[in-house]
């Protein structure tokens, strides 16, 4: 849609963000909610799911394989589930729009089923990568009929039966452990994944609360081994979606580079493999302070104060990575406002999301006037102080929308404002950005 009709606009400063706000639901534990439930058996609600395009487009695909998933006028979702198994061959393609989540996923339970399914999406996600997936699906027993290396459109044959599988994932990615673990559940026998790093844990915390015969071990070398037993009888659940801490990062790190500002962010998910952005902002200086901590839906939930800082550049350990990943444009964001060098590495997963997110953000950045120094595996950022950015545009978003958010933050700190070329792509993961925005301080269309 974006890339057809483009839509601009111009970020100014317009003072300090105050107030409270809560932001969506969190995206990856809504695509999981909604896949889980639709292999269930009987009736799963669902509140707090996060509406974007990106989860909207899962819930398309689950009901063209079987499921029974309705909206309701109060926000709650209802899905009626078809039991592990029970997916159902699709009439037509599965259209992924710009979700690398909801395809590599669904891909995953597609693979141990006896069905056929096309995945289609936008430019964008037709140049991601999905080798990482495929290689072991085809372990399993799939065949992938993928384009160009490794692209999409592409065709999975699930296996019925397909054969478990003990792997090794070669670079730390959530969504290849939870692919595998996804095409356990109707695979015979016991499939294993090891992480040498640990990665997002939604998808493990999820299986056990549906009732999936579950085991998480610890290994010698620092590894982790993931063990889920096939066949699996899943229970259907109510499930409260907590705040996306990637959508959060974006008005923690305004509030912190705009003079003045002193913002709450209500009901923020704080699963350690999600929190590293937070925790490195507190490195840096930034005033974060955790209220009201609570659990809900298995997960660690808080209220986040944030207030206006004088930040500091650090050195990024890379272990951190994982934890973070999908934060880095919102750091480099704080990073270009803050005293001194910060300098990031180990990020070669950045170039393979919606965009390569180390160019674009480097170019974006240096665009607006901040001084960045683009490496193989990270950017090294010599901040303003500060100071104001000088701003400029229209920024190239390249229809990712973290970057297109990234940039528009950006334009809070700067003299003269910044131009995104289009934030269309917002939608795919955060539709009430600007809505948002203009409550806490409002911006210049």
């Amino acid at each position: 849609m974006s890339a057809l009709s483009p839509t601009p606009r111009t970020y100014r400063p317009r003072g300090p963000l105050t107030g409270r706000i809560t932001v969506p639901g969190d995206k990856s534990i809504s695509h999981r909610a909604l896949m889980l439930a639709a292999l269930a058996v009987g009736e799963s609600r669902i509140t707090g799911l996060l509406e974007g395009e990106d989860v909207l487009a899962t819930a398309a695909a689950l009901r063209a394989m079987g499921a029974e998933i309705t909206r309701e006028a109060d926000g709650t979702w209802s899905v009626h589930g078809v039991g592990v198994g029970g997916l159902l061959q699709p009439d037509g393609p599965l259209e992924m729009g710009n979700s690398g989540t909801s395809t590599r996923l669904l891909m995953g339970l597609v693979a141990s089923h006896g069905i056929t399914a096309s995945f289609t999406g936008d430019a964008s996600l037709s140049r991601r990568p999905m080798g990482r997936v495929i290689s072991p699906l085809e372990q399993m027993g799939a065949t992938v009929h993928a384009s160009h290396d490794g692209r999409l459109p592409l065709i999975v044959e699930g296996a019925l039966p397909a054969v478990p599988i003990s792997y090794t994932l070669p670079v730390a990615s959530a969504q290849v452990k939870s692919a595998v673990l996804l095409a356990g559940l109707n695979t015979p026998g016991i499939t294993s994944v090891i992480e040498p790093v640990p990665t997002r844990d939604h998808t493990e915390r999820m299986l056990a609360g549906f009732g999936a015969e579950l085991t998480v071990e610890d290994a010698a070398d620092g590894a982790r081994i993931i063990s889920v037993r096939g066949e699996a009888d899943l229970n259907p659940q109510q499930l409260d979606v907590p705040g996306d801490p990637s959508s959060a990062a974006f008005f923690a790190v305004a509030a912190l580079i705009v003079p003045g500002s002193d913002l709450l962010i209500e009901n923020v998910g704080l699963n350690p493999t999600r929190a590293g952005l937070f925790e490195v902002l507190r490195d840096m200086g930034g005033s974060i302070e955790q209220l009201d901590r609570r659990t809900v839906g298995g997960e660690p939930v808080a209220d986040l104060r944030v207030r206006h800082s004088a930040l500091r550049g650090v050195t990024v350990d890379p272990a951190r990575a994982p934890s973070m990943i999908d934060e880095f444009p919102a750091l480099f964001v704080a990073a270009a406002c803050a005293q001194g060098r910060t300098a990031t590495s180990g990020l070669e997963e950045l170039r393979v999301k919606e965009s390569d997110r180390l160019t674009a953000m480097a170019g974006g950045l240096t665009a607006i006037g901040a001084t960045v120094e683009e490496a193989p595996d990270g950017l090294i950022i010599d901040g303003t102080g500060g100071a104001p950015l000088p701003g400029g545009g229209p920024i190239a978003a390249l229809l990712d929308h973290r970057i297109a958010m990234s940039m528009a933050i950006a334009g809070l700190a700067s003299r003269d404002g910044v131009t995104v070329d289009d934030v269309a792509p917002i939608a795919t993961s955060f539709p009430t950005f600007d809505t948002l925005l203009d409550q806490t301080c409002g911006v210049a269309q």
